[in-house]
């Protein structure tokens, strides 16, 4: 980054299909960009560039003879160890293609995994530097380092940075949806997740400067933002309180959610809560603020409550089904999400069965799910055995996913016949020349015909095609498992469609009485 020591970077063109719009990188270069999670390309990306760009007005340009690499890894997700070095043997372009004044150094640079430092390090002398997710800052000395002929190394995790004072850059300059961090780490010691030793203690933003930034994205055309925190219900600003206060142990405290009202026009999700200490003022003001949308996603992991002792996650299967009751008592028309890891270290096939039961008795809108891969410093990795075959884990994954389409159906099929508020993402890329796509607020994929309609906030009755970004009405005519399926009737605003589903609701509960 800064100064002589600025580095060209690289984008490998095959990844270039998961980001269409990863026109524009850092200084006069692109990113090499391979990581499981779009989530960590979305928070991490805009965060290095921005350091990386820092004192430094021009706009960037794409090239294709970088002097450095960047990899990110992940911890979450499973990587083998053969994927790992293939990536790190990616070639660089061929001598003759260079122009004459490229850099002599290509791909001498590149970024890998805090938990991987020792073994990525030492394999066959191809990487230079190791930075974990709290160092992002000391990347332009670890670079200046290796111009000296060093190794360039710091993976020490925070209890203070969150990053809140950078302005991220993000590659894209055209999407209308966007993560944004609201804290990092985790004090939940669950047993199988490596989250508290790659990514340190809790520690979350201040609400201002979360706020700037969502403000800033609104600015640049952003519709949507999802919040994001590895426990967003235990999310504490106390930036203000001259008392330390333990994350979590007081939700009140922090303003939260109910700063987002500055957006009334913007949609909000936010993931992932946790189940132990879901706070019923969140509830209430997910029914109340037409701007958060009434989707939750809700990891339950398993549906044993012996598996969920071993797994330390603080919360029993009754009392998860409490909380899906009253979630759906608050928010009727609310929809639930969740993860599950099936052939955890011990599970039983009567475990395994109550997690089948679990997915049948509350009706998930869409799950994530896994078959259980150990990671090392993990509490189970140091106290439980790795017992359930290989074969039998991907039996019961099976089964788990069988169990997720029999139940989810049916909450598609509630949506025919409603108006749902559509948020257009893009083109569908299977009728992209008639089709558009969006998602409602409940989380659904919605397909529906591109044809010109009425806009309910224009004064003028002209017609005109809805475009990436604009609110659209559409009437719900057929699902699947994975889709809805309707007819556009309006483009319009959060506002102005929530206002009038409240008058609505208003002049039918006067005709009733």
């Amino acid at each position: 980054m800064q100064g002589s020591h600025t580095k060209k970077l690289f984008q490998w063109p095959p990844f270039c299909a998961n980001l269409a719009a990863a026109s524009e990188s850092i200084n006069d270069a692109a990113l090499t960009l391979l990581d499981s999670s779009l989530q960590s390309l979305s928070l991490h990306i805009p965060i290095i560039i921005a350091i990386s760009r820092a004192g430094q007005s021009e706009k960037p340009s794409l090239s294709m003879f970088p002097e450095a690499f960047l990899i990110l890894t992940t911890s979450l997700t499973p990587m083998p160890p053969l994927s790992i070095t293939s990536s790190l043997k990616l070639p660089s372009p061929p001598l003759n293609h260079r122009p004459i004044d490229a850099p002599s150094e290509s791909g001498g640079v590149r970024m890998y995994a805090e938990r991987l430092k020792d073994k990525i390090l030492d394999a066959d002398k191809m990487v230079d530097v190791v930075c974990g997710p709290d160092a992002y800052r000391d990347l332009p000395r670890l670079l200046e380092e290796v111009d000296y002929g060093q190794k360039g190394i710091n993976t020490l995790l925070s209890l203070e940075e969150t990053y809140a004072d950078i302005s991220p850059v993000r590659i894209s300059k055209n999407a209308v949806t966007a993560f944004v961090s609201v804290m990092r780490g985790c004090n939940n010691m669950c047993s199988f997740c490596i989250v508290p030793f790659t990514r340190g203690r809790e520690r979350s933003r201040p609400v201002k400067s979360i706020v700037k930034e969502v403000g800033e994205l609104w600015k640049d055309g952003v519709k949507e933002v999802t919040l994001l925190g590895q426990n967003v219900n235990s999310y504490n600003d106390a930036s203000g309180s001259e008392k330390e206060v333990e994350p979590g142990n007081n939700w009140a405290l922090s303003k939260g959610f109910k700063s987002m009202c500055k957006f009334p026009e913007m949609r909000f999700r936010y993931t992932s809560p946790h189940p132990k200490d879901f706070p019923d003022e969140l509830l209430y003001l997910m029914r109340d603020r037409h701007n958060i949308c009434t989707c939750i996603h809700l990891p339950a992991q398993t549906g044993s409550t012996t598996v969920l002792e071993r797994m330390r996650r603080g919360y029993s299967r009754e009392a998860y089904l409490e909380l899906v009751q009253k979630i759906r008592r608050i928010i009727p028309d609310g929809g639930i999400s969740s993860d599950f890891i099936c052939g955890f270290c011990g599970e039983t096939e009567e475990e395994h069965a109550d997690t089948l039961s679990l997915i049948q008795a509350v009706g998930y809108d869409m799950a994530y799910m896994f078959a259980y891969s150990m990671r090392e410093k993990t509490h189970a990795h140091r106290n439980y055995s790795d017992d359930v075959p290989e074969e039998v884990k991907q039996r019961r994954l099976t089964e788990l996913i069988e169990a997720f389409h029999e139940s989810t159906g049916q909450h598609y099929d509630s949506q025919v016949g409603t108006i749902q508020l559509v948020l257009v993402e893009g083109p569908n890329r299977r009728a992209p020349e008639t089709e558009l796509i969006g998602r409602s607020d409940r989380g659904h994929r919605v397909l529906f015909v591109n044809l010109p309609l009425l806009d309910r906030d224009d004064q003028v009755d002209n017609k005109r095609n809805p475009v990436v970004g604009d609110y659209v009405e559409v009437h719900i005519t057929k699902s699947t498992r994975a889709s809805l399926f309707g007819e556009a009737l309006a483009i319009t605003k959060l506002s102005t469609f929530y206002n009038n589903v409240e008058e609505a609701a208003a002049v039918a509960c006067g005709s009733r009485s």
